[in-house]
């Protein structure tokens, strides 16, 4: 990848690695968290933030399978690091795609993954510098695939959605 933009947006796993992926094409923010963060079109970093709770994993994980995207275990998730980069090409209060839900969005194309560059992160679009340790595993990030863990390895399969986080 060229030289990662100097300006970043945070972003909670595993919606920072699908970005990055390039499955999730639409990240929703309030109109407010857009003016208050200075979102404009231009090329951002994408930073995976330090947070990641179980319930939060298992709704990125049931609706990522919605869009027939598999996502990887909680532990092949880097938090507190720069992860890629992508461009914002527009700012949308309204759309068709599934991935809209919320009252604005920021349109995605042209998505790169990068090796993990440890960052802290802010809220909005941030100026940022490498700086710290990647999070460290929660306690039940580390029983994902020990036998008998939370999914026992197997893929995922939901007969109804999980609570959702928030």
């Amino acid at each position: 990848m060229a030289k990662l933009p100097e300006i970043a947006l945070s972003v909670r796993q595993p919606w920072a690695w699908a970005i990055v992926a390039g499955h999730k094409v639409i990240e929703n923010r309030s109109q407010g968290s857009i003016r208050a963060g200075g979102m404009t079109c231009r090329r951002i970093a994408i930073h995976a933030a330090s947070g990641l709770t179980e319930k939060e994993y298992r709704w990125g994980v049931w609706r990522l399978e919605r869009h027939g995207v598999r996502c990887p275990g909680p532990l092949d998730l880097p938090r507190s690091a720069i992860i890629g980069a992508v461009d914002v090409t527009d700012i949308i209060s309204e759309s068709d795609s599934e991935w809209f839900g919320g009252d604005h969005g920021l349109v995605l194309e042209n998505a790169e993954a990068a090796d993990p560059i440890p960052a802290k992160g802010a809220l909005g679009y941030f100026e940022w510098t490498p700086s710290g340790d990647l999070s460290p595993p929660a306690k039940w990030m580390t029983r994902w695939q020990a036998p008998g863990g939370l999914f026992d390895d197997l893929p995922p399969a939901f007969k109804e959605p999980p609570d959702r986080p928030f």
